[in-house]
């Protein structure tokens, strides 16, 4: 007898989630590596956290960190020149590292070498080698590392993993992911190598690669073949005469990853492209298919009902999986209450170094594979 929708759809059912862990004693001091655009969000969060108190803020542009804590009405914050003065001279429980790709590892390691608890802003880095070093001053310091990939705090991405976790997709096999912008590519730092390091590939591709690893409990890459191009980033028919000057960067990127686990991960993701997208993510398994709609900008969760493709009783079964509407906090809200109550209760980190080392080292490897023109080997040192 075929079972219903409801029947499949109840083996995912959300559990109630356990209430934020306010501290009552103090105050926890916070501090800001980076005034720039995504350090916006990190401040409004803050805002919002009773327990948390916002002490102190470095940027590198003279008075860009003064004018930034006023415009969003923090007083009392004491501004500084670079990170290295303000860990020098503050008594910080965390902080918030929101600069541009390159600067990600320095940051963090300095913030940790000195006993800070970091949030560091995706991506993790731009090279592999990178996250190492990160990943080594993190044992060390036996402090709290979390990456800010808010969009693991949505329900429908938390269903995706429910769902693999079930067992209802049985062995998974093979996954196609991916997604990106007809037209969409930033300005500021990320187009400048210098700067971002990567393009589209680390900014919206750690995101993609994230969503579907998570999933699957992040097995460990074994190889990649990549592709990365840079045609509308440095093309004036889609990109401002002083913009593609400067862009130094990729736009689009493509590869064939092999996972442990004998798991085909195929990847592609886009700034720009003659196409509105790359493509669904799709979940294979030897039991059922999941797929999951594309979005037309990655904002942190799916792009419409996902669809289950299973047989039952000898017959083809498809099962929609409604969209979850969020009710309470926001994604950022979610990421940074998260990282606090963490700090607060001596972990776990919400999104540990050591899954999103295994991203880092793809993103890592499509960018050597493609400059190679060939498919490389994965390597992964202990740490």
């Amino acid at each position: 007898m075929a079972q219903s929708a409801d029947a499949v759809l109840n083996q995912f059912e959300k559990p109630k989630t356990d209430a934020p862990v306010v501290r009552s004693d103090r105050k926890l001091k916070v501090g800001i590596i980076g005034t720039g655009w995504i350090a916006e969000s990190h401040i409004l969060s803050y805002k919002n956290m009773p327990d948390v108190e916002v002490v102190a803020g470095a940027d590198l542009i003279p008075g860009k960190a003064e004018a930034f804590f006023k415009e969003f009405g923090v007083d009392n914050v004491r501004c500084y020149p670079d990170h290295t003065s303000m860990l020098e001279s503050e008594e910080l429980d965390a902080v918030s590292v929101c600069t541009y790709n390159t600067t990600h590892a320095q940051c963090t390691i300095d913030a940790l070498n000195k006993g800070v608890n970091v949030l560091l802003e995706k991506p993790m880095t731009v090279t592999l080698d990178e996250a190492v070093a990160i990943m080594k001053a993190e044992k060390a310091s036996g402090k709290l590392l979390s990456i800010g990939f808010q969009p693991r705090f949505d329900e429908n991405m938390q269903m995706i993993k429910k769902i693999v976790e079930s067992g209802e997709l049985g062995e998974i096999y093979y996954i196609q992911t991916g997604g990106g912008r007809r037209r969409g590519i930033p300005n500021s730092t990320f187009i400048e190598k210098k700067t971002a390091g990567i393009g589209a590939l680390g900014d919206i591709g750690c995101y993609s690669l994230d969503m579907v690893l998570n999933a699957i409990g992040y097995p460990k890459p074994l190889t990649v073949s990549g592709y990365v191009a840079d045609f509308f980033g440095k093309n004036t028919l889609y990109s401002l005469p002083e913009n593609a000057n400067r862009f130094s960067v990729d736009d689009f990127a493509a590869a064939f990853i092999r996972l442990e686990g004998g798991i085909v991960l195929d990847f592609r993701i886009a700034w720009a492209m003659h196409l509105d997208t790359p493509g669904d993510t799709i979940i294979l398994g030897k039991k059922a298919g999941l797929r999951i709609p594309s979005t037309e900008c990655w904002n942190g969760s799916v792009g419409g009902p996902m669809k289950l493709y299973t047989d039952v009783a000898g017959n083809q079964v498809e099962t929609v999986i409604p969209v979850i509407e969020s009710k309470g906090p926001g994604l950022f809200d979610r990421k940074i209450r998260s990282f606090l109550d963490a700090v607060i209760t001596g972990g776990p980190s919400p999104v540990p170094s050591s899954q999103i080392l295994y991203n880092q080292a793809i993103i890592d490897g499509i960018a050597k594979s493609a400059e190679l023109g060939r498919e490389i080997e994965i390597e992964i040192p202990e740490i």
